[in-house]
């Protein structure tokens, strides 16, 4: 059976670019509470390390850019982009929880 370790500066490249997705979306879309602000952070960097190769690859095809990049730019590309992409989609779902009177500031 052929060794599956991750490669050190591949995994690196991941974990920065989830980490960086969750801190440029912070700056773009604060959260509104500290609870919604680590739940958005968690599903962020999650999110950009389990989806941010495929999501690098779409995205360096969809531009154009394949053969520009390098496997560890397409990877923090990727990274990046899918923890932003689930950072604003938690918030979108959160805003409108609190609209309809289901989120965690809805009155009770």
């Amino acid at each position: 059976m052929p060794n599956i370790e991750p490669d050190p500066a591949m995994l690196a490249a991941r974990v920065v670019g989830a980490v960086a997705g969750a801190l440029v979306s912070l700056v773009y879309m604060m959260p509104r509470g500290a609870r919604e602000a680590a739940a958005r952070a968690i599903a962020g960097i999650v999110c950009g390390l389990v989806f941010g190769g495929p999501a690098g690859v779409a995205l360096a095809h969809w531009m154009g850019v394949s053969e520009m990049l390098s496997p560890s730019e397409t990877l923090l590309t990727g990274s990046a982009a899918a923890s932003m992409s689930a950072w604003w989609g938690l918030g979108a779902l959160a805003r409108i929880a609190d609209r309809t009177g289901r989120g965690p500031t809805a009155k009770r």
